[in-house]
């Protein structure tokens, strides 16, 4: 169990300090779900708030939802966009 776990710890310093791959792309879901339970968070709160009324907080909810999923997958197709630009890099590098 122990050489699995030293693999991948090598393998993420590796990608940590070499700058090879992109880790931005696995914290995007972090950040979803952080989105997601602010947003929540956010509504509630509206909720309660007297001087607020139940339709803010329910176009709050619905549109801060949905604002951050809209946010967080434009993220995510930038990235894919990344990785298949180099991919085709490197299919032209390696052409004769």
């Amino acid at each position: 169990m122990a050489p699995a776990l030293f693999i991948c710890l090598e393998f993420a310093v590796k990608d940590l300090f070499l700058l090879d791959s992109m880790l931005t792309p696995k914290i995007i879901t972090v950040v979803y779900w952080f989105g997601l339970i602010g947003v929540l968070i956010g509504a509630v709160n509206q909720l309660f708030d007297p001087a607020e009324s139940l339709l803010s907080a329910l176009g709050l909810l619905l549109f801060g939802l949905l604002g951050v999923r809209i946010w967080c997958e434009l993220m995510i197709v930038l990235f894919k966009i990344n990785a298949n630009l180099q991919t085709l890099a490197e299919r032209e590098e390696t052409k004769p």
